[in-house]
């Protein structure tokens, strides 16, 4: 049974930016109603109404994960890592995006799976083996031909694949018999903790609990062995995955600890989620008091970030190019677009404009440390940050 325990309204598709000539032609959006459920049998978190793959990854994708230098680092230290412990004969990722994690491997080891066409082809044309499909049986039968994964690797994408089911039955098709599996993805527990309610929005399907990942995963004799905490997007989980008959591979305390910790905070039972909700219904209140507060004082605010995490703020809060002026980014493929819903303008990242701003909305809040490192300069001249995480402030 899935009981409904967030209501965040109707979104726009968060990472389908528009072009003037959009605007101009008044071309339709897409919109769809973003409620949350819980499932009391799994305890699975998902959203309630989900938009098809191909309308959400397709050539025109945006996001590139080497365009961050948080990015970057972890998954260096992770390929360090599985050099070291693992050595695995071939790799294997799921969601290989613009290359960041398999640029750390010899392209004769590692295969890409990409469906986004448009992102594909950096990887191919850096040389890596890259399949431009979803992710599914038809194509784990394809690779399996090729040669049985050793390690197969998936940072913030199977939670974006409705069917779980076809996923890792996928995955337990092509996994060698002493594979392993890692997958990485925003920890429900970090999101209720700092009330970070914009993990939720069209591409992410699932914010997974450990407890909801081990009762999916043992329907396929597979099981959690290690678990490390990640800053990376708000607060990670890295699950590391095996079979359960290997027996090479010891289970980690650290496994019975994040369970406990998810249990203690309530994650299997439904009243945390009913907690959750009023604390998402106050920080929607207290971020407009403090915009609106700003605007009639005459303080311009821009954003920083045009995520697809923020649409979903944008959007549930009603914030407009009225309130935030404009936001500043570095990827290529929003500079000069509109933001989905709110239609606030996209610029294209530059510090004198961040140091003549009065105010700056943190739209991609989780890489704070990143960005405070970088704006020095306008922190020390008085500049201020805004942000709705974990409680809204002016930083």
């Amino acid at each position: 049974m899935i009981k409904k325990f967030l209501d965040l309204g109707m979104q726009p598709l968060a990472n389908k930016y528009l072009t003037k000539k959009d605007l101009i032609k008044k071309k339709r959006e897409d919109f769809y109603h973003l409620e949350i459920g819980f499932n009391t049998k799994t305890k699975l978190v998902s959203i309630l109404n989900t938009i098809p793959s191909k309308k959400m990854f397709d050539n025109k994708y945006p996001y590139r994960a080497s365009m961050s230098k948080t990015m970057i680092s972890s998954f260096e230290n992770l390929s360090n890592k599985i050099k070291r412990i693992y050595n695995p004969d071939n790799i294997m990722e799921i969601g290989s995006n613009d290359g960041a994690f398999i640029n750390n491997f010899d392209k004769k080891k590692v295969i890409g799976v990409e469906p986004c066409g448009n992102i594909a082809k950096i990887t191919k044309k850096k040389g890596y083996k890259t399949f431009v499909n979803y992710w599914d049986m038809k194509l784990a039968k394809k690779i399996k031909k090729i040669s049985e994964i050793d390690l197969i690797y998936s940072a913030n994408t199977l939670s974006h694949i409705k069917d779980l089911n076809s996923v890792f039955s996928s995955i337990n098709h092509v996994l060698s018999k002493k594979g392993v599996l890692i997958i990485e993805d925003p920890s429900l527990l970090e999101c209720f903790k700092k009330v970070s309610y914009d993990q939720f929005y069209n591409e992410h399907i699932y914010v997974f609990s450990l407890i909801a990942l081990k009762n999916i995963i043992k329907k396929y004799n597979l099981e959690v062995f290690n678990i490390e905490k990640l800053n990376t997007h708000g607060g990670s989980l890295r699950y590391f995955i095996k079979r359960f008959f290997n027996n090479r591979l010891k289970i980690s305390k650290k496994v019975k600890i994040q369970l406990n910790q998810e249990k203690k905070f309530g994650l299997n039972g439904f009243s945390a989620y009913l907690k959750f909700k009023k604390k998402v219904e106050n920080s929607r209140k207290k971020l407009m008091e403090i915009l609106n507060k700003l605007k009639q004082n005459k303080k311009q605010i821009i954003g920083y970030g045009s995520t697809a995490k923020s649409c979903t703020v944008l959007s549930y809060c009603s914030i407009n190019k009225q309130i935030i002026k404009y936001f500043l980014d570095t990827t290529p493929n929003k500079i000069g677009k509109y933001m989905p819903g709110s239609h606030i303008y996209v610029k294209r990242y530059s510090k004198p404009m961040i140091n003549k701003s009065n105010y700056v909305f943190l739209g991609a809040w989780n890489f704070k440390k990143e960005i405070f490192k970088k704006e020095k300069k306008f922190i020390k001249n008085g500049g201020k940050f805004i942000t709705h995480v974990p409680i809204p402030k002016i930083i």
